[in-house]
This record gives structure tokens, sequence and C-alpha cells, in this order.
């Protein structure tokens, strides 16, 4: 009588053996839980103190030259007259300590030369806070 190893058909073992696998994978997770930092839930936030400091400055009053299609100025909403008593309001711009920001808002159908003698005689007279604004209007 021989002794018979194998099964008469030489089944294989087709079934993978996880242990080796599930041990490895506790030692990672054990790993990873002690390398983690503790998660704090604070909000680290900068409040501010108390101070005798004098408190921040006023916003620069803003000056707004509207140009309209026709050439017609107005400042602030009111109607300019002319170009005599534009450069009057401007020297008083130029005259001030913090000057005022000058907000030039031409329309989209005025002629160039009105806005450029408005920026020339701002200039002239010494403004150096001026900008234009409402370009996204010449975008099209």
């Amino acid at each position: 009588m021989a002794m018979q190893v194998g099964g008469a058909e030489d089944d294989m073992m087709v079934e993978m053996n996880t242990t080796p696998l599930i041990d490895v994978m506790l030692v990672l997770l054990i790993m990873f839980i002690i390398t983690i930092p503790v998660q704090t839930h604070a909000v680290k936030m900068n409040m501010p103190v108390n101070s005798s400091a004098a408190p921040p400055p006023k916003p620069p009053e803003i000056v707004r030259i509207d140009i309209d299609f026709d050439g017609t100025i107005g400042w602030n909403g009111m109607l300019v007259a002319d170009r005599a008593e534009l450069e009057k309001r401007l020297t008083e711009v130029a005259a001030m300590p913090d000057q005022a920001e000058v907000h030039l808002r031409p329309n989209k159908l005025v002629s160039y030369k009105v806005v450029a003698m408005v920026m020339a005689s701002a200039q002239r007279l010494g403004v150096t806070k001026i900008g234009l604004v409402g370009n996204e209007q010449f975008l099209n």
C-alpha cells in the first residue's frame, strides 16, 4: 500500500491566505493613529486690543465729474456753467492739504476733446488724485 499525496484530480488551493494581509493592515492602522496629531477644535483669532490710539482717518472726499454726451460737465450732480467755473473748482481741490479724489466719468458718446480738456485743466492746476471711472461702458 502506497501513500497517496494530493487528490485524484490534483486540486490546487485557489483561496488566498488573508491572515498576513490583515496583520499588516492592523499594524499600519495603529501606526497612523499614533502619528496623526491630535485635532483641536479651537479657532485661533487675533482679537483687537483696547488701545488709546487715534481712530483711523476719515475716508477721502470724492469729487465726481460727469461729462454728458453733448459735452456738458457736472460737478457732483450740479451743472458747471463754463470752463472758468470748472477751473475755479479744480483750483479749490488742488489747494486742499489732503486732496480729494476726482472721479472723472465721461459718457461713451462724448467727444474726446472735452475729456482731454478736463484732464488737462486738472493736471495744469495741480490735481494729482484723478481717475477715470465707468470704463466698462467702453468694452463694446
